[in-house]
């Protein structure tokens, strides 16, 4: 079975999402002829009219009413139907994404997960639907803030954002229709020039992300990390994996993730074993990585430990 790709566009009413979908599928690089499918979960004020697209034919807007339709063999059916060899998705901002990904059928890929937000009104649900704003920042690769005015507080959105997830773009579209990117740095969670680098239970998403992103960072770099060993046949000689199981979208996307370690004592871990891990770090070119530099882990020190309180780290 061919796999889908599939385009997550998630926020809250009237926060932008049929707007950018409608921009996405006018922009020819986007539109090459394949056949796309439409499904709105969320009825705003913006329509799409797919006559107003180059190879309007092949695009197919399908409107879920109900979260009761929202079920795999609808999903399924709707990708027959429409001969769809890509979907896009306007996610309704009230409901959990596990709503969705419970109903994913198992040959959809999520390729790219946006988030649009009115920066008018963005605080007033952060401050009052906390858990669904959560939701769904916590798993985008870009936050679009639109409908900006001058003067508008972009520190507190930014602040938002980031005490959420550390790895989101963030970009503010003014009233006028210029594009201004978020430049405001922040500080890592863990203190990467300490002797010792110790990375709390939470932050070890963020510590995987950013030196499989920046390996020369963290060359010659003690880490101190708690992770889930994985040990097989495959692997090189005395050497185990050490990470843990992470969610990019929703509960049916989580994954292993993890860094590979040498110790001359692998063997004596038991795998899938919790163990607190101090390790130095070069930054070496090898196959796992493509041929290109990566984080190696060389194993100083293993002492178990007990299971962290929440198992499954996210992206952020």
């Amino acid at each position: 079975m061919a796999e889908i790709p599939v385009y997550l566009f998630l926020g809250f009413l009237d926060g932008g999402k049929t707007k950018f979908i409608h921009e996405t599928l006018c922009d020819k690089r986007f539109q090459d002829g394949d056949r796309t499918l439409v499904i709105l979960l969320e009825e705003g004020e913006e329509e799409l009219d797919t006559t107003q697209y180059a190879g309007g034919s092949k695009v197919t807007v399908v409107t879920v009413e109900d979260k009761t339709q929202l079920t795999r063999k609808f999903l399924e059916d709707s990708v027959k139907k429409s001969r769809a060899e890509r979907v896009m998705i306007e996610y309704n901002g009230m409901w959990l994404l596990d709503d969705l990904g419970k109903e994913f059928p198992r040959n959809w890929q999520v390729y790219q997960i946006m988030m649009m937000a009115d920066a008018n009104t963005f605080d007033m649900y952060n401050n009052n639907m906390r858990q669904l704003v959560y939701d769904k920042i916590s798993v985008t690769e870009l936050v679009a803030f639109n409908r900006c005015r001058e003067g508008f507080d972009k520190q507190k959105l930014h602040t938002i954002v980031r005490a959420i997830n550390r790895r989101a773009a963030i970009i503010y579209e003014y009233e006028d229709g210029t594009i201004e990117n978020d430049d405001i740095v922040d500080p890592l969670p863990f203190d990467i020039d300490a002797p010792v680098v110790e990375v709390k239970d939470e932050d070890f998403g963020l510590l995987y992300l950013d030196a499989m992103d920046k390996p020369d960072n963290y060359d010659g770099k003690t880490i101190q990390f708690k992770a889930l060993v994985a040990r097989n046949n495959k692997l090189p000689k005395n050497s185990f994996v050490g990470g843990r199981f992470a969610m990019q979208c929703c509960a049916e996307d989580i994954r292993y993730v993890g860094f590979l370690c040498k110790w001359d004592k692998a063997t004596t871990l038991a795998n899938k074993g919790w163990y607190m891990v101090t390790a130095e770090v070069k930054s070496e070119k090898d196959p796992m990585f493509g041929g290109e530099k990566g984080p190696m882990f060389y194993v100083k020190e293993v002492s178990s430990a007990e299971k962290p309180q929440e198992e499954t780290v996210y992206f952020s």
